[in-house]
């Protein structure tokens, strides 16, 4: 599904031969060629398989992904914060009006288009480099560029980190807001506080962005080509929801790691490992019991996904069907 045009991102980085060379007489030119940095080489290849189309198409699926389906975390955070069942706080929005529909949106919005447009930018152009340059297969290029691109998205964790204070009922006294919080836990304990958790969100960014390429690359090639646009954007739909719902389920416990490390403030951090033994006690020593919660995190995963695989291939998609502008008659 990605193979829209790799061959000519090859062609643009490679250097044009340079006029007035003899074609026998090449010793100039390999001195030149051997005078260029290495560095200078990897950086203009590597960089350059890079296109600014996927990492614009990430940003927009985020982008429509929290407009479609913040009003549902709002009724869903209003039942958990009163009680109520899902018509009263239904009931509730009515009443505050649209003005308010959106209030809280910015943080969510600002991590989850950021994380996206890493996502599918970096995994396109590492898989773009690693295929043209070092001739890799395609599914080792998938599994290796996936890997770098959940590493990549984990500069971001201080969000999650923060959104775990926010969410802890004992930390509420410390923090009003988002702003709040991030110079609290800066100012009282350094930036490295706002990495707490580091490690099991390296293995969920990495291990889950690897499957979904795979996968999302092979459902696009064995399922069948719809003709209709609805039947199409269905397919698209459903795809994306089972195969996000499913990855989300299967490294759920590794979220359950991450949120209990991070619930957690100024003391020193234990290791993920030893987190997981801690877990495992506490919870009655069942695995199961990792899995409290997941139903819903499924659910949640299975809409989320759906819209932002959707999203990102219809937005591929306007791209891609520009108008090319025509060259001038010689």
């Amino acid at each position: 599904m990605k193979d829209d045009g790799a061959p000519n991102v090859a062609k643009t980085t490679d250097p044009p031969p340079k006029r007035g060379v003899p074609p026998s007489g090449g010793g100039a030119g390999e001195m030149e060629l051997e005078k260029s940095p290495s560095g200078s080489v990897f950086s203009d290849r590597f960089f350059g398989a890079f296109q600014w189309e996927e990492f614009a198409c990430g940003c927009g699926a985020a982008f429509v992904n929290i407009a479609a389906t913040y009003p549902i975390y709002k009724m869903i955070f209003r039942q958990m914060l009163h009680g109520v069942p899902i018509t009263s706080a239904f009931a509730q929005l009515r009443h505050e009006g649209l003005g308010f529909l959106y209030r809280g949106m910015l943080p969510p919005l600002a991590q989850k288009t950021i994380s996206l447009s890493i996502m599918f930018g970096v995994f396109d152009g590492t898989r773009r480099y690693l295929v043209e340059d070092y001739r890799l297969n395609d599914y080792g290029a998938k599994v290796i560029a996936g890997v770098v691109a959940g590493s990549a998205e984990s500069i971001l964790l201080p969000f999650e980190r923060v959104q775990t204070l926010l969410a802890d009922s004992k930390f509420h006294q410390h923090f009003a807001n988002t702003p709040n919080a991030f110079r609290y836990v800066v100012a009282h304990h350094g930036y490295r506080e706002l990495y707490r958790g580091l490690e099991p969100v390296f293995w969920r960014n990495g291990l889950s962005n690897a499957l979904f390429f795979v996968l999302r690359e092979e459902a696009s090639v064995r399922l069948p080509n719809r003709q209709t646009v609805s039947s199409r954007t269905a397919q698209e739909f459903v795809a994306g929801a089972v195969i996000g719902a499913s990855i989300s389920t299967i490294f759920y416990p590794l979220n359950v790691i991450k949120v209990s490390l991070q619930s957690e403030m100024g003391q020193r951090s234990e290791g993920s490992w030893q987190a997981c033994k801690r877990i495992y006690i506490e919870r009655d020593c069942r695995i199961a019991n990792f899995y409290r919660g997941c139903a819903f995190n499924t659910g949640r995963s299975f809409i989320s996904w759906g819209i932002m695989n959707t999203a990102y291939e219809n937005l591929k998609k306007l791209m891609h069907q520009q108008p090319q502008i025509p060259l001038a008659s010689e």
